[in-house]
């Protein structure tokens, strides 16, 4: 079936849906932040291991599924001018590295004081909100945040180059061209390319998003290696889990020097390395959180990584279509 192109309007039924999704994701996170102020250990419980673990899995099904109903993107679009300032690729290149160090910065933060602080974790989601809509008044749609310096932006492209299924972009009817190139609203598989052509893992290394995909199946490993901890030992924590990412960067790096596989290889290989990661670390985690017995973990061990492999195979295919989807 061929996809409609972001200038079809959505039909009132499938509007009405997306609606209705977006509504509930804004109610679903007014109560997660009222429940961090009145409920905070049940609350982050819930949050970190069984919310935050279903989002990897469906960047791989379809990032779009988020990117229709994050309550931060609504916020970046609300009202946000379709003719506002657009970023130029330079422009774009260091909203990219932007979007990756908040990543890295707060991912590690999680062990010194959002896994454990429920108004803190709250107090963060908020201020990012708050970025995500004075971006939206600043920059044409989601040039201010969505497609630019969201530090989830990089995941949703490693893990969303090759999505399982179709899936109707409900916020950008019709495109706004907010972005000049590499957006994933508008072509997830060239989305993670630096967008100029690069072809080859070399060339792709030396762009952010190569750089990163490079290190992150190291650095979501030495996150697992840490443990929560007072924020005096933020030095420990950061060290811990940005060491490993910088080993896996050079090795990553010297085996694409010698290898120089396409970026269709290199990319998916990365990704699929990166959330196999993730999940081996994660399911048990999750289980354990919740007092689950044995066999459940490594239910929820296993069945994304089943995932994960299936998502890889077809990634690698050389002319793999994506299933259509209403």
């Amino acid at each position: 079936m061929k996809s409609p192109t972001l200038a079809t309007p959505l039909s009132p039924g499938g509007s009405a849906l997306w609606t209705a999704a977006q509504v509930t994701a804004l109610a679903v996170t007014a109560a997660v932040l009222a429940g961090l102020f009145l409920a905070p250990e049940l609350t982050l419980k819930i949050a970190w291991f069984a919310v935050v673990p279903l989002l990897p899995a469906s960047f791989l099904i379809n990032p779009g599924l988020w990117r229709g109903i994050c309550p931060i993107a609504t916020a970046n679009t609300f009202k946000a001018p379709a003719k506002g300032r657009v970023l130029s690729p330079k422009a774009m290149n260091q909203a990219a590295w932007i979007g990756i160090v908040l990543l890295l910065v707060l991912v590690p933060a999680r062990r010194l004081f959002l896994n454990q602080n429920g108004p803190a974790l709250a107090i963060t989601l908020v201020a990012i909100v708050a970025l995500a809509f004075v971006g939206g008044r600043l920059f044409r749609v989601k040039a201010g945040f969505c497609n630019s310096i969201c530090p989830v932006l990089p995941v949703e492209k490693l893990y969303g180059q090759s999505p399982l299924l179709w899936v109707r972009n409900p916020r950008c009817v019709p495109c706004a061209h907010c972005v000049t190139k590499t957006c994933i609203d508008l072509d997830q598989p060239r989305a993670i390319g630096a967008g100029n052509g690069t072809r080859t893992g070399r060339d792709w290394l030396k762009t952010p998003m190569g750089l990163f995909a490079a290190a992150f199946p190291g650095f979501i490993w030495g996150y697992f290696q840490t443990q929560d901890m007072a924020l005096a030992e933020w030095a420990s924590v950061y060290t811990t889990v940005l060491g490993p990412a910088v080993v896996s960067l050079v090795v990553v790096g010297a085996i694409l020097l010698v290898v120089n596989p396409s970026t269709r290889a290199a990319a998916p290989v990365l990704g699929a390395a990166a959330i196999g990661v993730y999940y081996w670390f994660a399911g048990p985690a999750s289980a354990e959180a919740f007092g689950l017995p044995a066999t459940t973990a490594l239910g929820l061990r296993w069945i994304p990584l089943a995932l994960v492999a299936l998502w890889l195979v077809r990634a690698l295919q050389p002319s793999g279509k994506q299933r259509a989807t209403a």
